[in-house]
C-alpha cells in the first residue's frame, strides 16, 4: 500500500475507534439513565391531591425520556457489533470494510440523544419529581430542589455549546492539516513521476 493510502486508511481507523468509543459510551448511559426513568414510574408512591398538569408532565417527560434513551441504545446495539467486528480485525486494510462511514449520521444521533438531549430530559424529570413528591409535603423543598437544578442546567449548557465549539474548532484544524498533507504527497508524487519520466527520456535518448 503507497503512503497516501497508508494515510487515509489510518484516518478511517480513528474514526472507526472514535465512532466506536461513542457508540459504547452512548449505549452505557442510556442504559443507565432509561432504567432510573423506569424505576421512578413504577416505584414512586404518589400522594393522592397531586394536581393534574403535574402528573401529566411527569409522564410526558418520563416516556420522553426512556423513548429518547431507547432510541439511542438501539442504534447503539445495530451498529456497535458491526464496528467491533471489523476493529478486532490486525489490518489497517480492514477499516475499509467497516460501515462507520455510512452510518455516521445515526452515531451522532445517538451520541446526542444519549449526551445531551436524554440528560436534559432526565434534570426535567428530576425537577418534576421533586414537585410530585414534595408538593404536599413542603412546596418549598421541591421549589429549593428546582433553583438548584437551574444552574445546573444552565452550566451544563455552556459545556455543551462550549465543548462543541472547541470540538468543531479541532476537527477544522485537523481536516485542514490533513489536506495539506495530501497536497504535500501529491507534489512529491508527481516531482517523482517527473524526475522518473525524464531520467527514462535521458536513457531512450542515449
Amino acid at each position: 500500500m503507497s503512503k497516501p493510502e497508508n494515510n487515509v486508511a489510518a484516518l478511517n481507523w480513528r474514526r472507526l475507534h472514535l465512532s466506536r468509543a461513542k457508540l459504547k459510551a452512548s449505549s452505557r448511559t442510556s442504559a443507565l439513565l432509561s432504567g432510573f426513568a423506569m424505576v421512578a414510574m413504577v416505584e414512586i408512591n404518589l400522594p393522592p391531591g397531586i394536581p393534574e398538569p403535574l402528573l401529566i408532565a411527569f409522564c410526558v417527560c418520563t416516556t420522553l425520556l426512556v423513548s429518547v434513551h431507547m432510541l439511542a441504545l438501539m442504534i447503539s446495539t445495530c451498529i456497535l457489533p458491526n464496528l467491533e467486528a471489523v476493529a478486532s480485525i490486525h489490518g489497517i486494510v480492514a477499516v475499509n470494510e467497516s460501515p462507520h462511514e455510512k452510518m455516521h449520521l445515526y452515531i451522532e444521533a445517538a451520541w446526542g440523544f444519549s449526551t445531551v438531549f436524554g440528560i436534559l430530559l432526565f434534570m426535567a424529570e428530576i425537577a418534576i419529581i421533586c414537585w410530585v413528591v414534595f408538593i404536599k409535603v413542603s412546596i418549598k423543598a421541591a421549589l429549593a430542589g428546582t433553583i438548584i437544578l437551574i444552574p445546573v442546567v444552565m452550566l451544563f449548557t455552556a459545556f455543551a455549546l462550549h465543548f462543541y465549539r472547541n470540538l468543531v474548532a479541532h476537527k477544522f484544524e485537523r481536516s485542514a492539516q490533513t489536506v495539506q498533507e495530501l497536497e504535500d504527497m501529491v507534489n512529491q508524487l508527481q516531482s517523482g513521476t517527473q524526475h522518473s519520466l525524464g531520467g527514462g527520456s535521458q536513457v531512450l535518448h542515449v
